[in-house]
């Protein structure tokens, strides 16, 4: 199948003297996103050579602590999510949102105003 479309996405993080990012801003082509500020990011790669994942994740040094616990319940909801469509495994998909409910409930996240 020939790549009929091309898009970008690009992160650009500003660190400070110790090489911790204090700044992180993206844009994306087809989303009309340009320079939008983001507190983290994680991203996913697998690379089929050598059936591994590789990661990137970084968050800048103000990210508050209850960010940071809304983000990772965002991100295992989500994850779950895409499990289910790319499987179709209902199951596992499942099992998964239950963790993710437990996770939420021991976090304490009601708790928090900004979510």
């Amino acid at each position: 199948m020939a790549v009929k479309h091309k898009s970008k996405v690009i992160f650009e993080v500003g660190l400070d003297e110790n090489r911790i990012p204090e700044q992180i801003k993206w844009s994306a082509d087809d989303a009309n996103i340009k320079n939008e500020p983001a507190e983290a990011i994680m991203i996913s790669v697998w690379n089929d050579k050598t059936k591994e994942t590789l990661r990137m994740d970084l968050w800048t040094k103000d990210m508050k602590l209850y960010e940071m616990r809304v983000f990772f319940y965002q991100t295992l909801k989500s994850m779950a999510d895409v499990y289910r469509r790319a499987t179709n495994d209902d199951k596992m998909a499942d099992t998964m949102l239950d963790f993710v409910d437990y996770f939420h409930e021991k976090l304490e996240l009601d708790k928090y105003p900004e979510q």
